[in-house]
């Protein structure tokens, strides 16, 4: 069955989102960080208590709607949310234990917040740490690498030994996408020899699945932008913020960023096992 598709936010539900969320959380800090000022703001009776807890809820629901932005998992978002909540409601009990509350308050939601940050962490376990918003598989073969996290892509050099080097992939129907850097070993060897392996991989670039074959096509303007676009939606912060401002300041040395479209060989047959056929005993290069 075809992974789903995680639909695309309308530009001004976007900004609309984003802007409610950072004013929200900014309203939230200031009730904690100066609960006096944030009552004489809006005229309100200044009980340091109440205000720092009104601070804790508002920076919970501006962090809510901060993450529903790039977040595609609402139950991540929820509970995402909710760590930063009762984290933030757990210190504000333990700062005001004198002026009133039971001495117990700040330990259970301190063990409310750890148990939820664990919950949270066995989940995004389960999303194999991805996120972000993805697009369907229309190719059953393609199918495992539309949550996948990272890949392992096998290039060939000039003598046919194969290299691996683990990337990460976006999956938009029939094709995946990855990018890399313009002086990267595997773009030349891409320009001489376009037939590659790709299988699901740990981070290390270890596969994890059987591999399949494929051909990789270098793109160009606007092709180019829209695989950025897919790799910035999977990986909201590795490819919107880490992977892109890490090209811009190695530019000099590595070349600006180029982007590659796999297309199955075939119906996608797979090459081997996950011990074979991937080129898994090479070590990665760049």
């Amino acid at each position: 069955m075809p992974s789903p598709t995680t639909p695309r936010i309308h530009p001004f539900v976007l900004a609309t989102t984003l802007v409610a969320g950072v004013v929200t959380l900014t309203v939230g800090v200031a009730a904690l960080v100066d609960p006096a000022w944030f009552a004489d703001a809006v005229e309100f009776p200044a009980h340091e208590h109440f205000v720092h807890d009104v601070g804790a809820f508002q920076a919970g629901i501006g962090a809510s709607l901060l993450l529903a932005a790039v977040w595609g998992d609402a139950l991540a978002v929820a509970l995402a949310a909710f760590v930063v909540s009762a984290a933030l409601h757990t210190v504000a009990h333990a700062v005001d234990v004198d002026l009133g509350g039971r001495g117990s308050d700040p330990w259970l939601l301190g063990a409310l917040a750890v148990a939820t940050a664990a919950a949270l962490v066995v989940h995004l376990r389960g999303l194999g740490y991805v996120t972000g918003r993805v697009s369907a598989a229309t190719t059953p073969a393609l199918d495992r690498f539309v949550r996948q996290k990272t890949a392992v892509l096998t290039t060939y050099r000039r003598d046919g030994s194969p290299v691996a080097t683990p990337l990460s992939v976006a999956v938009d129907g029939d094709r995946a996408v990855f990018r890399t850097f313009e002086r990267a070993g595997k773009t030349r060897r891409l320009g001489r020899d376009p037939s590659v392996e790709v299988a699901p991989s740990t981070a290390r670039g270890t596969p994890t699945g059987p591999a399949v074959r494929g051909r990789a096509r270098r793109l160009e303007g606007a092709e180019a932008a829209a695989a950025a676009r897919l790799l910035r939606r999977k990986h909201p912060v590795l490819h919107g913020v880490v992977v892109p401002f890490g090209h811009r300041v190695g530019r000099a040395r590595t070349g600006r960023t180029v982007h590659f479209e796999l297309v199955l060989v075939g119906d996608g047959v797979e090459a081997g096992a996950a011990d074979g056929g991937t080129g898994a005993a090479v070590p990665a290069t760049p």
